[in-house]
């Protein structure tokens, strides 16, 4: 039976304004720049404070925030009473009805008619694929090899590897490019492609990798006893049992060792050197500076998280205009409704932009306050325990939005450069009661492992024990799960000749 009912509930849904602050918060600072540029772009209205600017509705950041910023009483738009030029807005309507044909950006668009232009000079960078057709055209092959030549080296992946099954290429082949062809000949162009720079590539598994580039070097007795571990052994030495590999070959340890140093220094990735690094990855922007100074840590913000913005002097001009027009027709009545439209988003944005960055130092603050003998020693240490819930407490702002700044934000000190969620950490008892830094934990374990015989590394039940000598109350599964956080290997994998 169906029935209906009327029930109250309490629900809390975001605005839009909301979601894209929160947005811009998340923007690391190498992308706050382009992300203004293109509201920018989008919204006329909005435009970069010039340098010797002196206009009173200019927004400052740094200022108080409050619900009624940029906005005058009755809805009014405040204009400025400086000497610039004003702005007719029946002559900016008459201008778009003639212009709407077509635009005419003039010589200063294009820099001069009479002139020449400049061609902009652009990096030119050869990929890992056009490498290999570069050496592919070196090949006597038809026509119908070469093609599928190409679609060979097109399946390699980013690593030099060819992951796709010989048998999904010859359908690729088939449906794709009307080329008739099977395995064993796709086979004998691989082998032709493998002897291709740089050494390993096309190559199905890491173990066939290696083995291309040994077949490569000179023929050493060194090389081929290499050769022979990787292709006889090769389970054994990626779990290092090199005992089992000394006996089954023969080798004493000196020649052990020459073999396994000829490995290690083999590339797993041969593709890797062609790899395209995006810039904003490769380089980290802090958001925060911290400087000690005398015992007593400063903060500062990265300026590039403070542009200075302000709302298009033009625009307001145009809506001074329609107040002291007499006549308002229904198209100037549109026009500027579509002005206040740009307007209140230009206000709204340069809002949120004051808003991110009083929230970014609202929350380091609150980090600097909490961990502050780290900042001042630089001794990890010296960090306490602190989780999400207890910035939140000290900033009273909800813990997704901590989580999003310490996620994608870094400050800079005079000891490094960190994520700010590094100094988020849980809580771990001494025997004595006190609460400890995970982070402290693993800073020792480190420390251990690091000074480890290698011949004989330290078992996980070791490292326990000698932690509980410290007076840490830990477990051997925790030392374990901090090992692997840390990107330690187990001790037999630690194992070095």
């Amino acid at each position: 039976m169906l029935r209906q009912s009327t029930q109250q509930k309490l629900l809390q849904k975001l605005s839009p304004q909301q979601i894209q602050l929160m947005k811009l918060l998340q923007i690391p600072t190498a992308n706050l720049e382009e992300r203004i540029k293109e509201e920018i772009e989008e919204n006329p209205a909005l435009e970069f404070e010039l340098e010797n600017s002196t206009d009173q509705d200019t927004y400052e950041l740094g200022d108080g925030l409050s619900d009624n910023d940029g906005e005058s009483q009755e809805g009014e738009v405040e204009l400025s009473d400086d000497g610039n030029e004003k702005v007719d807005l029946d002559d900016f309507l008459r201008r778009e009805d003639e212009d709407s044909s077509g635009y005419d950006y003039g010589d200063d668009y294009y820099g001069g008619g009479d002139n020449e232009r400049v061609a902009t000079p652009a990096r030119v960078e050869t990929s890992f694929h056009e490498h290999l057709l570069d050496q592919l055209g070196m090949l006597d092959l038809d026509d119908r090899l070469h093609k599928i030549a190409e679609q060979i080296i097109g399946s390699l992946d980013e690593d030099g590897y060819l992951r796709r099954e010989l048998t999904s290429i010859v359908d690729d082949l088939a449906f794709g490019q009307n080329v008739d062809t099977n395995v064993d000949e796709i086979s004998g162009l691989l082998q032709k492609i493998q002897l291709f720079d740089p050494p390993g590539i096309c190559a199905v598994t890491l173990q066939d990798c290696l083995v291309l580039q040994l077949k490569r070097m000179p023929d050493t007795k060194p090389v081929r006893d290499a050769i022979a571990v990787l292709d006889k052994y090769f389970n054994e030495f990626i779990k290092k049992h090199y005992d089992k590999i000394q006996r089954h070959l023969g080798l004493d340890d000196d020649d052990f060792k020459n073999v396994i140093s000829i490995i290690i220094k083999l590339n797993p990735k041969p593709g890797g050197a062609f790899a395209v690094v995006n810039k904003a990855e490769g380089y980290i922007i802090p958001d925060f500076f911290v400087f000690n100074n005398n015992g007593v840590p400063e903060l500062s913000l990265n300026s590039k998280n403070a542009p200075e913005l302000r709302v298009s002097e033009g625009y307001r001009e145009m809506i001074k205009a329609y107040d002291r027009s007499e006549k308002k027709n229904k198209q100037q009545k549109e026009a500027v409704i579509f002005i206040k439209q740009k307007l209140d988003s230009a206000k709204w944005f340069i809002d949120a932009i004051k808003q991110r960055q009083h929230t970014l130092l609202h929350t380091m603050q609150a980090i600097l306050d909490f961990q502050k003998e780290f900042f001042i020693t630089g001794d990890e240490t010296e960090l306490r325990p602190m989780i999400l819930k207890d910035i939140a407490q000290m900033t009273f702002l909800d813990v997704s939005t901590v989580s999003r700044v310490a996620n994608s934000k870094y400050v800079q000190t005079e000891y490094g450069t960190y994520i700010l969620k590094y100094f988020f950490s849980e809580a771990l008892q001494m025997e004595s009661g006190e609460e400890v830094s995970t982070r402290e934990v693993k800073t020792i374990l480190n420390e251990m492992i690091g000074g480890e015989n290698k011949r004989k590394p330290l078992s996980d039940e070791h490292l326990t024990d000698m932690l509980v000598e410290k007076g840490y109350n830990i477990a051997r599964r925790t030392v374990a799960k901090y090992r692997e956080q840390l990107n330690i290997p187990v001790a037999r994998l630690r194992k070095e000749l």
